[in-house]
């Protein structure tokens, strides 16, 4: 698989991750009144998810570097 390649499948699941992370923040918001135990797990999922995402972004801007050394070469 090319750089390219590997870039756009970064870029599609982090804009898949962030539309679900955003669903995820909003149920919460939604909940109002709930067991705070089920308000809790949904929360630490937003966390983790946000990690990934963030690990997906730190891997697309060395994937943009790698291209840019690429096109450079």
């Amino acid at each position: 698989m090319s750089t390219k390649d590997d870039l756009r499948e970064v870029e599609e699941t982090l804009a898949r991750l962030r539309a679900e992370n955003h669903d995820i923040r909003e149920q919460i918001r939604d909940m109002g009144a709930t067991d705070q135990t089920e308000k809790s797990a949904v929360i630490s999922q937003a966390d983790e998810q946000a990690e990934l995402i963030a690990d997906l972004e730190r891997r697309r801007d060395a994937l943009l570097a790698r291209l840019l050394e690429e096109g450079s070469a």
